[in-house]
């Protein structure tokens, strides 16, 4: 593969993970892991200036591994009160990226990530 043609292929790539980078819609917020509890359960601190005791759901449990320091998609639950939640969504470099362009984690710092 010559370079013109790798060059070409990692622009396709970061064009897709741009197109197919979620945003979050009605209650869902961003947030950052701070601290990985156990039982797939971490502290997060979330965009709303929250911090919840958020959990992976079993349908994800064995796809997403989740680190301290990663920017998160998160749901808050309607019942068990506002600090607890759900992972949705993983976010990878690129995506953190695009959202930093469109202005959603103007609050958290780049010393953060």
């Amino acid at each position: 593969m010559s370079k013109k043609e790798e060059v070409a292929q990692a622009q396709a790539m970061q064009e897709e993970e741009m197109r197919r980078t979620p945003i979050p819609r009605g209650r869902q917020v961003l947030g950052l892991c701070e601290q990985r509890v156990g039982g797939s359960r971490m502290k997060v601190r979330c965009m709303d200036g929250k911090n919840r005791i958020c959990r992976i759901p079993g349908r994800l449990k064995r796809k997403l591994w989740v680190r301290e320091g990663d920017i998160l998609l998160i749901e808050p639950w309607e019942l068990g009160g506002d600090g607890k939640g759900d992972v949705l969504f993983k976010y990878k470099l690129i995506q953190v990226d695009v959202l930093r362009r469109k202005g959603l984690l103007k609050e958290m710092t780049q010393e953060e990530f």
